[in-house]
């Protein structure tokens, strides 16, 4: 057992670590496709050959961290196979549709009109170059679309049946799986966060160039787009991060607790804004979640229940149970789920001894329980909880973070608007410091997406322990140790090639 928890821990830890990277990658090209196709629309209806040299510069950008990307991303699905291929077994009818879907329309479709929107310069009229642009930005977002679909999909499984007969979840019904609304405000959210950090990108180089005095005009207007698109972008963010946490509360209400540390339900429960958990605190004991905070008034009951009067369970409540507020405790579905187990075992034995009358009985028994046949492989109701304090602090720096990135947007814009940015040195430097932030808000957005679902690979339904590959743990060290070298010297590589273009300026390109 001592084995297999530590073959599932690497595993989690090579996927963790390739996904962060990847995702160092990915909402840059988002939001950067637009921008680019922003900016040869105005080219093109101007005609104005600044706002092509403009418009060359940030593809150039696009196309370094484009090429790097791909890397990350391939690696990762293959994962799925070497490590998780129990999960891939599972759930592979409903989670492979969606990512066959994206690698037959969108990348191809994204990678083709890629090169011609790079190479296609004064060999295709401006008309076609700038919708190729166009298709480009509408393709790299349509795979994130289907990506996001079969993510929302584990954060809250729909439209699929499990079939005791070959022990896989099989898809019933398509546009419930598209149409989750979990999976909609997850790609919305998503999406809108590549945007943001790619109009911080664009700024803070923007703003690079200012504080050296060069390429002012090129500077001043990069700022203009970017701050307005980012602007833009970053109230709809707001939207959809409100339905997100919707979302999350009323599917995964453990995760919701675990973001706010909320260890005690409560009606009217508030936000908070600013905290410090206490470490020492412990499922079940006396103790007070947090040494300090600052919270806000009945937010959080509105948040996830659109209600200001709402009953928010905690996490003991979600423990232990509730039976005031119709809280089932995860002992009780444990005991469910270990029924359910036991009568899918009980059908296929009956099965291998054509008992067809023991068989249906055992399938009656199991469909009654399986709601809760996930729980039925925990080993402790505690198993239930995820890493409050990782959850905690990533959701509130994620949050502080983007109320940062708004305040940003309308200084940048207002003075570039007035024509006084260059002088605000403060302004510029808060920009150019504010690249970093914007991918730290990423990742952190992940963790919270990722982290706080745990243990699940599949919400209520498969424990990531029941998901792993059986190969040996050292196969899994060696291969983490081996992208851990292989994506930081992408990521080293990707910083100093676009360093070079950003020194060398868009009149050198």
């Amino acid at each position: 057992m001592e084995n297999t928890d530590l073959l599932v821990d690497w595993s989690r830890a090579q996927f963790a670590l390739t996904a962060l990277y990847h995702w160092l990658f990915v909402p840059l090209t988002l939001g950067l496709t637009f921008i680019v196709a922003i900016m040869e629309t105005i080219y093109v209806k101007t005609g104005d050959i600044w706002w092509k040299k403009t418009t060359q510069f940030w593809m150039t950008l696009l196309a370094i961290n484009f090429a790097i990307g791909l890397a990350t991303g391939i690696i990762m699905e293959f994962e799925f196979g070497t490590n998780w291929s129990n999960y891939s077994w599972i759930v592979g009818d409903i989670f492979g549709a969606p990512l066959a879907i994206e690698g037959l329309m969108a990348f191809f479709m994204e990678s083709t009109f890629f090169a011609v929107m790079f190479f296609g310069w004064d060999k295709v009229s401006k008309k076609m170059h700038l919708l190729s642009t166009w298709l480009v930005a509408i393709g790299s977002n349509l795979s994130a679309l289907w990506i996001l679909v079969a993510n929302g999909w584990m954060q809250h499984p729909v439209g699929m049946q499990f079939n005791p007969d070959t022990a896989r979840n099989e898809m019933v019904n398509f546009w419930d799986v598209f149409f989750n609304p979990s999976a909609v405000s997850k790609f919305l959210h998503t999406v809108t966060s590549g945007y943001v950090l790619a109009s911080l990108f664009v700024i803070g180089i923007s703003a690079w160039y200012l504080l050296k005095k060069r390429e002012m005009r090129f500077a001043k207007r990069s700022m203009i787009v970017a701050a307005s698109f980012g602007l833009i972008t970053s109230f709809f963010l707001l939207t959809t991060g409100d339905e997100s946490a919707f979302e999350v509360a009323q599917n995964q209400p453990m995760k919701l607790a675990a973001m706010e540390g909320l260890y005690k339900g409560k009606t009217r429960a508030g936000i908070v804004a600013i905290g410090l958990l206490d470490q020492e605190k412990s499922v079940g004991d006396t103790k007070e979640p947090f040494t300090f905070k600052l919270e806000i008034p009945n937010a959080l009951s509105f948040l996830g229940y659109h209600s200001l009067q709402a009953f928010v369970p905690g996490i003991e409540d979600l423990v232990f149970g509730n039976k005031k507020h119709g809280i089932m405790s995860v002992k009780e579905k444990m005991k469910e789920g270990k029924i359910a187990v036991n009568a899918l075992a009980s059908y296929k034995q009956y099965q291998k001894e054509e008992n067809s009358q023991k068989a249906k009985e055992a399938l009656s028994t199991f469909r009654k329980h399986e709601r809760y046949l996930g729980y039925g492989y925990l080993k402790s109701p505690l198993d239930a909880v995820p890493n409050v304090a990782l959850t905690f602090y990533s959701f509130h720096v994620m949050v502080g973070l983007g109320t940062w990135f708004l305040l940003l947007f309308i200084l940048v814009l207002y003075f570039a608007m007035i024509n006084e940015i260059e002088k605000r040195r403060w302004v510029l430097y808060a920009a150019l410091w504010t690249i970093p932030l914007a991918y730290v808000a990423q990742e952190a957005g992940w963790i919270v997406a990722e982290a706080g679902r745990q243990p699940w690979a599949i919400q209520d339904l498969l424990p990531v322990g029941m998901a792993a590959s059986n190969v040996a743990s050292t196969s899994v060290q060696i291969t983490f140790w081996l992208f851990a070298v292989l994506f930081t010297g992408l990521l080293i590589a990707e910083i100093k090639i676009m360093l070079t273009q950003i020194k060398n300026g868009p009149e050198e390109h």
